[in-house]
């Protein structure tokens, strides 16, 4: 993979769903870490494995999560003044948080299971924007 290929992180609960997410992004060619919870991704220590945390430039990220969500996540990033392209995915149907989501800038919000053609639209989307 390019080192200059960009980094995308993918936060879910669900395990077999960041597997998963984790083979079908790096067979697109870009830089792949997961997290189990959004305390994980703001935890994680700058310098440790191949990226910093500013290299990240796009999220997958479940709305539903043990501890802080989704949403509050992209609150938090967004006051931050993180500029990352953010994918919501879940598997509930909520017309609220969508709203909520993509007014607060999200690229995209999928319903799972989602068709494969229209994460990578929002992926790349996503990054071009960025």
């Amino acid at each position: 993979m390019p080192a200059d290929a960009p980094t995308i992180a993918i936060i879910d609960d669900d395990e077999s769903v960041r597997r998963a997410l984790r083979r079908f992004i790096d067979l697109l060619g870009y830089n792949v870490e997961t997290f189990a919870t959004a305390e994980e991704f703001l935890d994680r220590p700058l310098g440790v494995g191949s990226q910093t945390e500013e290299s990240f430039r796009c999220l997958i990220l479940d709305v539903h999560l043990a501890g802080m969500s989704g949403l509050d996540l992209q609150e938090q990033l967004n006051a931050e003044g993180r500029d990352l392209a953010i994918v919501f995915i879940t598997a509930y149907l909520n017309d609220r948080a969508r709203s909520k989501a993509l007014q607060a800038g999200a690229t995209a919000f999928l319903l799972k299971p989602f068709d494969e053609q229209a994460l990578v639209d929002a992926v790349n989307k996503g990054l071009a924007c960025r």
